[in-house]
């Protein structure tokens, strides 16, 4: 049986608690911390059960992004990636009864293309607020792909979950069919 829940943690302390006490956290590092404590947490809750957690950083010229605040933000921000390049960290980890037995982090490197003001506006104005439900401000399974000219990586990496490695890890553990 499988089920989801959410981890309920402040992900945003913990990103900003990881930054003002160790300057080596990478962002990946932070990706697998995140993906690992939401794990661990609700794992607690569910003695003997295989606990999925995963996460995702975006690092832009060597910062750590949140989600937007609102759609102003959202604006400056695809105006700052415009014609640049952005890295998305996913990472996941399964927990059984508080021990993490797997984790993987995986990222995709994906290089907006040039865009212009008005450009940014009209597609905010089209995504309404799934734009602020992102990271990056799109969803690449949607119109988000139009603000792309090249990407390096795994799609589901991209989509939040690095799936192969996942589905790998859990035919090892017996969870589903390996043949």
């Amino acid at each position: 049986m499988i089920e989801t829940a959410p981890a309920d943690l402040d992900e945003a302390s913990m990103l900003k608690a990881m930054a003002l006490d160790d300057d080596s956290v990478t962002p990946e590092d932070a990706a697998q911390i995140l993906a690992s404590a939401k794990a661990l947490h609700m794992s607690q809750s569910n003695a003997g059960r295989l606990v999925l957690g995963a996460d995702q950083t975006l690092s832009f010229a060597s910062e750590i992004h949140q989600k937007p605040k609102d759609m102003d933000a959202a604006r400056r921000r695809l105006l700052s990636y415009s014609g640049k390049t952005h890295h998305l960290h996913s990472a996941a980890a399964l927990v059984r009864d508080g021990q993490v037995i797997w984790e993987t982090v995986d990222t995709a490197d994906l290089t907006m293309r040039d865009l212009s003001p008005g450009f940014v506006g009209r597609y905010l104005s089209a995504c309404g607020d799934a734009a602020l439900q992102s990271v990056g401000c799109y969803q690449l399974e949607g119109l988000g792909a139009h603000l792309f000219k090249e990407i390096r990586g795994d799609y589901f990496t991209i989509l939040g979950l690095p799936l192969l490695p996942l589905l790998d890890a859990l035919r090892q553990e017996g969870m589903i069919d390996s043949a």
